[in-house]
């Protein structure tokens, strides 16, 4: 019977794989954007603000999307998915203890290969 998560084991591994994780998302968020970036869709983008501003009155040679605000996004969005995803795991095994005092753990049953 599984009876108590430590709960101190299940952040360090929740952390390890919420980096691990945050690495494959700007990874994927690299790899979108190059193929986004190559198909011209941020400069279509960048030219319709810039559009748009200079019909507002505004200074419209600026870029909007650039790939710093990208990817910065992106790695605060994944820093924030660590943070929660850390503590929720962290939350969950505290839980877990908590009602596995209550009706007695999960049983789970091995065996060995034949």
């Amino acid at each position: 019977q599984l009876r108590h998560i430590d709960t101190f084991s299940a952040l360090k591994i929740s952390l390890v794989l919420s980096i691990a994780m945050f690495f494959i998302w700007m990874v994927a968020v690299g790899i979108l954007y190059g193929a986004l970036s190559g198909l011209g869709v941020f400069e279509t983008l960048n030219d319709l603000f810039g559009q748009l501003g200079t019909a507002s009155g505004a200074d419209g040679g600026s870029e909007v999307i650039t790939p710093g605000i990208v990817f910065g996004g992106a790695a605060v969005i994944g820093a924030i998915n660590i943070v929660l995803m850390t503590a929720l795991c962290t939350v969950a095994a505290f839980i877990y203890n908590m009602c596995s005092d209550l009706v007695g753990g999960l049983e789970v049953t091995l065996s060995e290969r034949d």
